[in-house]
C-alpha cells in the first residue's frame, strides 16, 4: 500500500527511539534508569479513586458521552479554571473535553490552520507542536531562547517574525521541556504585543499551571487585559494535576464558535471522551487538588535542589538555571565538558550524546533536538528521591567526563 505524504512527513518520536534502545539494553540484562517520563510515580488521590469506583455502578459510565463533553463537567471546569486564574469567564465562553490535552490541541489546530498559515513556536517547544502544525499544512515559525536566560524568549524577537500570515501563537507556560514559567513582566509585554495584533489566536497550553514548586505562581497575559480572552484558547487537563496521564481527559476553554467547530471534528473522529472518568469528575471536588499537590511540589523542589547542588559542586554551574515548575530540567550540553567529546557539526549531537549516556551509564534522557534545540537534553525530575540522587550523581560524572 502507498502511504500518504502527510504521514510520511511526520517525524518519528525521539522518545520512542530511546525506549527501543532501553528495551534492547534490558534484554541484555543491563540496568536502565529512565528519566524521560513526564508523569508522577504516584496514584491519584483516594477521593478521586473513590469517585471512579462509585461511578462504575452506573450504566451511563459505559455508554457514549456527549461529543463536546458532559455538560455538568464542562460547567464545573469553566468555574474552577477561571476561579484559579482570577479572571472573569466571558459570557460567550464554553468548554470542550477531549481525549487528553494532546487530542484537544490537535483538534484546535485542525479548526484554525489553512495551508500556508504561520504558527509561532517558542524554542524549546513541546515535541508534538511542530508535527501537528505541519500535519495541517501550516508553517512553523520559531523563536529562539538561551539557557543562561532560563529559556525565556524575547518579545522583540516575536515582533520581528509576525506578519499578516501569522495565524496562531502556541504558548506553553509552565514550559515542557524547560520547567520554567514565563515571568509576570514577560506576560505584560506579551499582552501589549497581542493588543496590536488582533488577527492572532493564542493557544495557551497551561497543562502545568498548578505545578510550580517555587513561588510566585504562574501568571498569564489575559490577566492584565481580559479582553485578550477573545483571542485565546486555554488548554488544560487532569494528566499532571491528578497524576492521571493514562485516563486521557484534557479540555480547552474558548468562545462558543470555536468549541462548536471542535465538536464537529471530534464527532467525526474520536467521539466523546471517557464516560466513566467524566462522570467521576462531576462528583469530585476540584479544590482538593491543591492539597494533593503539596507533597508533590515538595518532592519536586527537593529533587531540583539536589540537582542544582550537584551541578554547582561539580563545576557545572554554567549549565545551571533555576527551573521552578513542571516535571523537567533542560540541560544545555554545550556548556558541559562531555560536549567536547563529540563532533559539534553532527546533524543531531544531542541524540548522539543521549545514546552514549544510555550505553555507558544506563541513564535515559530525551535529546533536545526533539524540542528544537540540538545541543540540549530533557531530563525528568519526578523520580523517587534516593533513586534520583543516585542517577544524578552518575549523570554529573558523565557530563564532567
Amino acid at each position: 500500500m502507498k502511504l500518504s505524504k502527510r504521514v510520511k512527513n511526520i517525524q518519528e518520536s525521539a522518545t520512542l527511539k530511546l525506549n527501543d534502545k532501553a528495551t534492547k539494553l534490558k534484554s541484555e540484562n543491563k540496568v536502565v534508569h529512565n528519566l524521560t517520563a513526564g508523569q508522577l510515580p504516584v496514584k491519584p488521590m483516594n477521593e478521586f479513586q473513590d469517585k471512579i469506583v462509585s461511578n462504575i455502578n452506573f450504566l451511563k459510565s459505559f455508554q457514549y458521552s456527549p461529543v463536546q463533553g458532559v455538560a455538568a463537567l464542562r460547567e464545573k471546569i469553566l468555574k474552577f479554571s477561571f476561579e484559579q486564574r482570577e479572571v472573569e469567564c466571558p459570557t460567550d465562553f464554553d468548554c470542550f473535553i477531549g481525549n487528553g490535552a494532546k487530542n484537544v490541541i490537535f483538534n484546535i489546530l485542525s479548526c484554525l490552520i489553512n495551508k500556508g498559515d504561520e504558527v509561532v513556536l517558542f524554542k524549546p517547544y513541546w515535541v508534538s507542536y511542530p508535527e501537528m502544525v505541519k500535519f495541517w499544512d501550516g508553517e512553523p515559525v520559531y523563536i529562539n531562547s538561551k539557557s543562561y536566560e532560563s529559556f525565556i524568549p524575547h518579545i522583540e524577537d516575536l515582533e520581528e517574525v509576525v506578519s499578516d500570515k501569522t495565524k496562531v501563537i502556541i504558548l506553553n507556560s509552565p514550559n515542557n521541556p524547560s520547567g520554567v514559567f514565563y515571568p509576570e513582566d514577560w506576560m505584560k509585554k506579551f499582552s501589549i504585543f497581542l493588543k496590536k495584533h488582533p488577527h492572532i489566536t493564542v493557544v495557551s497550553d497551561e497543562i502545568y499551571s498548578m505545578i510550580n514548586y517555587f513561588d510566585p505562581k504562574p501568571t498569564y497575559f489575559y490577566q492584565f487585559d481580559e479582553t485578550l480572552l477573545r483571542q485565546t484558547i486555554i488548554v488544560d487537563g487532569i494528566s499532571k494535576t491528578l497524576a492521571s496521564t493514562g485516563l486521557r481527559i484534557g479540555y480547552c476553554m474558548a468562545n462558543e464558535e470555536m468549541i462548536k467547530a471542535m465538536s464537529k471534528i471530534q464527532g467525526q473522529t474520536a467521539s466523546g471522551a471517557n464516560s466513566l472518568i467524566q462522570n467521576s469528575l462531576v462528583d469530585f471536588d476540584f479544590h482538593l487538588i491543591d492539597k494533593f499537590l503539596l507533597p508533590i511540589k515538595k518532592h519536586l523542589r527537593a529533587n531540583v535542589s539536589f540537582l542544582r547542588d550537584a551541578f554547582r559542586s561539580q563545576g557545572l554551574g554554567k549549565a545551571w538555571y533555576q527551573s521552578n515548575s513542571a516535571f523537567y530540567y533542560f540541560i544545555d550540553l554545550s556548556l558541559t565538558p562531555c560536549f567536547k567529546n563529540f563532533d559539534s557539526s553532527s546533524e543531531d549531537i544531542s541524540n548522539e550524546i543521549c545514546n552514549d549516556l544510555l550505553e555507558k551509564t544506563g541513564i535515559m534522557i530525551v535529546p533536545g533536538s526533539a524540542f528544537g534545540m540540538d545541543t540540549c537534553a530533557r531530563m525528568s525530575i519526578v523520580a523517587e528521591e534516593e533513586h534520583f540522587k543516585m542517577v544524578v550523581n552518575s549523570l554529573v560524572s558523565y557530563l564532567n567526563s
